[in-house]
């Protein structure tokens, strides 16, 4: 799986040549600086380590300071190991949105937004009751009964019942590259990915 990490900008729409109105999202990916490059002699499976978005110096630790050093770039918020690239590459090389091309598709993971402590109806879409009559007074969004009795006297796991909601990681797969802006580092891919507005997303080919 190779890929870049990148940061998500927003939503917007384009229209398609029939006149069709596209909901998509804007993904800034890139520019990515290769950190560490892992070999097979050395670390038993290839892949590259790439960092992303600028960190100031004094808020990192001094062994991965040394880590930054040795590829010749400043320290790095988010690092990410990716396996499957065609391409040889070394330390300091940087990676952009030109990496990727227009009409391919690609999957974008990222964390979902938190929801909070949520209850069934919103977590799970349970109906209510749906009528507040016949002595139904504050029960209209309960989850009702759960089922067990003296046996087996304990919740099954995995019961569907009011809990935190959000704050996963998801992966959307299979979204079409509908523009890359080059000079800005810029994908528009259809439809949502998940997470906030400058939320970090990776992008896999």
């Amino acid at each position: 799986m190779s890929g870049l990490i990148g940061r998500k900008v927003g939503m917007t729409s384009l229209f398609d040549e029939n006149g069709k109105n596209i909901p998509c999202t804007v993904l800034e990916v890139g520019p990515c600086v290769v950190t560490q490059v892992r070999t097979e002699e050395i670390d038993g499976y290839s892949a590259i380590q790439l960092g992303f978005d600028d960190k100031e110096d004094k808020r990192e630790t001094k062994a991965l300071k040394g880590h930054f050093k040795k590829a010749g770039t400043s320290a790095k918020k988010q690092v990410v190991e990716f396996q499957g690239f065609d391409a040889e590459y070394k330390l300091g090389d940087v990676l952009d949105a030109t990496f990727f091309e227009e009409g391919e598709f690609v999957d974008v993971s990222g964390t979902s937004k938190g929801k909070g402590f949520q209850g069934v109806v919103k977590r799970h879409g349970f109906a209510g009751v749906g009528q507040a009559t016949h002595g139904q007074h504050n029960r209209l969004r309960a989850p009702g009964s759960i089922g067990a009795a003296s046996y087996p006297a304990r919740v099954f796991k995995g019961m569907r019942m009011a809990g935190r909601m959000g704050g996963d990681t998801i992966k959307v797969q299979n979204l079409r590259v509908l523009k890359v802006v080059s000079d800005k580092n810029l994908l528009v891919v259809k439809g949502c990915v998940p997470g906030h507005t400058n939320a970090y997303i990776i992008v896999s080919k």
